[in-house]
This record gives structure tokens, C-alpha cells and sequence, in this order.
């Protein structure tokens, strides 16, 4: 893992985010990308975010700490570069499936865990997620979104995701797709209707996080280094903080 490759993680606070001379330092540091942290409030998660960080979780001896990675790359969809493959361009005409928004945000939680054989979104990061969007109606700037793929015929939950919207951008933080036959292919669907979805509603760009898997290369996402996805999100945000 990376993580394990990184000299030293340093603990990172709400205080040092507004310091100017520390935001400058992490920016410029391409040693380190992993830091950590036991705050779980939700102000210091929204400006975790808002810096470019995208946090996930770490098991420690003394419990799990809220892991904030302000990575070296990330992959970025601009729709116009969106690809579908010929396999679900067939699925889109279909009329077996809807899309929904925020209706069924605890069960795509609890997916996670099945389907995933390490999941980092658990314990207090999955506290965090419910209370940021229980709240979502309270800010405009920051919003949790539960993205969900149902079957019309049965209500089954096909395939899912969690992410946040920042001003135009939207950024992804984990998904599934159900493993059964007679759905395979309906995880890409899920991405491609999403990708439709964001188009659609203006936003500026898609950000996948590690350009590293496939599927996310396969989706047309281009691949950014630390200092140009910066500079664009700064732009794009609606309230930066770098």
C-alpha cells in the first residue's frame, strides 16, 4: 500500500487548515500525502474537503483515526470525454432500472460492508457521512449525495455509491454493484447514468479520486497531477480554502 511507503503521517488539525505557511508546506510536499487525525466533527471534515483532501479511515492499536489524503494524481472526468461501451449502451434502453438520489442513503452504507472485503467506511467515518447528510439541507456549499440504481420489477438495490458535491465538482467515495449474473455490466450503468446526471445539472467535472483502476480509465477520466487538479478545483469550488 502507499501508505505503508510514506516515511512519517503527521497529525493534521482544523487550526493548521487555516495556516497559511502549513497549507503552503503540505501543497509543495510530494513525500508525503497521508495524514491523520481523531477529529470527526463535521466543520473539519467539509474543510478537509473543500483543501483537496479526500479522507477515508485507519485501524490504529488505540482505534481508527480519519485518514485525509491530499493525494500525488486524481482522476477527473470531463463529460465530454464520457465512454459507454457498446454492452451498456444496450442496458440504457432498457426499462428494468431507475436512478434515485437520497432515498435510500443508510442501506448504501450498509452495502458497503458486504460487498467490499476491507471497508474503510465504518465506525465513526460512517457516523460522520449520516450526520453531513441529515444536514445537507442546511448548507449549499457542501452536500453528501447517496446515488442508488433500484430494479422496477423487484426494489432491489443494484448498485450504489456516496460522494459530495463542492460547488460544481463532484467527488465520488465508495460504491458497489450487486455480484449476481443477471446484473452484471449494471455497476458501469450506475457511473454512466451518474456521469448523464452531473452533465446535465452543470457540473464542471467528475473527480474519481486514484486514477489507478480501470474501470475509472475505461469511464474516460484523465489523470491529473497533484499541482494542475489543484489549480482547477481552486476555480471550480464555491468556497476554496487554498
Amino acid at each position: 500500500m502507499e501508505l505503508l511507503l510514506q516515511p512519517k503521517i503527521y497529525n493534521i488539525t482544523l487550526k493548521y487548515l487555516h495556516n497559511d505557511a502549513y497549507k503552503e508546506m503540505i501543497l509543495g510536499d510530494m513525500t508525503n500525502n497521508y495524514y491523520w487525525s481523531e477529529d470527526w466533527s463535521e466543520e473539519f471534515y467539509i474543510e478537509l474537503a473543500r483543501a483537496g483532501f479526500i479522507s477515508t479511515t485507519y485501524d490504529t492499536n488505540e482505534g481508527l483515526v480519519l485518514l485525509p489524503e491530499l493525494q500525488f494524481e486524481y482522476a477527473i472526468l470531463d463529460f465530454k470525454n464520457l465512454h459507454i461501451s457498446k454492452k451498456v449502451k444496450k442496458l440504457l434502453t432498457r426499462d428494468d432500472y431507475t436512478l434515485c438520489f437520497n432515498t435510500r442513503f443508510n442501506e448504501v452504507i450498509d452495502k458497503f460492508s458486504l460487498f467490499h472485503k476491507y471497508n474503510w467506511l465504518k465506525e465513526n467515518y460512517s457516523s460522520l457521512m449520516k450526520k453531513l447528510f441529515k444536514n445537507s439541507d442546511a448548507r449549499d456549499d457542501f452536500k453528501i449525495l447517496s446515488v442508488e440504481l433500484i430494479s422496477k420489477e423487484t426494489g432491489e438495490l443494484i448498485a450504489g455509491e456516496i460522494g459530495y458535491k463542492i460547488g460544481k465538482t463532484y467527488t465520488s467515495l465508495s460504491g458497489f454493484s450487486s455480484k449476481e449474473k443477471k446484473y452484471t455490466n449494471y455497476g458501469t450503468l450506475q457511473l454512466i447514468l451518474l456521469a448523464k446526471y452531473l452533465q446535465k445539472e452543470g457540473f464542471s467535472f467528475w473527480n474519481l479520486g486514484h486514477p489507478h483502476m480501470q474501470y475509472k480509465q475505461k469511464l474516460g477520466s484523465i489523470t491529473h497531477k497533484r499541482e494542475d487538479f489543484l489549480a482547477r478545483w481552486k476555480k471550480e469550488i464555491k468556497h476554496p480554502t487554498l
